[in-house]
């Protein structure tokens, strides 16, 4: 996994794990005694909440990181795969409202030196 500062609406708000391996997307935020600020899990369409204690923000995001549906997952809830979803953004509940993330925001990803994403 990289790790990267999430950008949302052209500001930074965290810094997110990025998961785009097999092993990295099936481990999720499954078993973490501390939960990340945010994951990215890419290539991902819908996720679920299965063996989760606690509720996650999940944003479902197209290949340019535009948010096409935002929901809060409960501990065994799933999403569903909706046209264009490429990515799944992840985190602690309350956290997008905290951030100003909804539908139609514009997400970015940024390296400590280079920009690894647009924004």
């Amino acid at each position: 996994m990289t790790q990267a500062d999430l950008v949302v609406n052209g500001r930074s708000v965290a810094e997110v794990l990025v998961a785009d391996t097999v092993p990295a997307r099936m481990r999720g935020m499954l078993f973490r005694r501390v939960l990340p600020e945010a994951l990215l899990l890419r290539p991902c369409s819908s996720v679920h909440g299965a063996w989760m204690r606690v509720p996650l923000d999940v944003a479902l995001l197209s290949h340019d990181m535009r948010v096409l549906h935002v929901q809060v997952l409960r501990p065994w809830g799933m999403t569903l795969p909706r046209r264009g979803v490429v990515q799944v953004l992840e985190a602690p509940a309350g956290s997008f409202e905290r951030w100003g993330l909804e539908v139609n925001s514009r997400l970015g990803l940024l390296a400590p030196e280079r920009n690894i994403a647009d924004t």
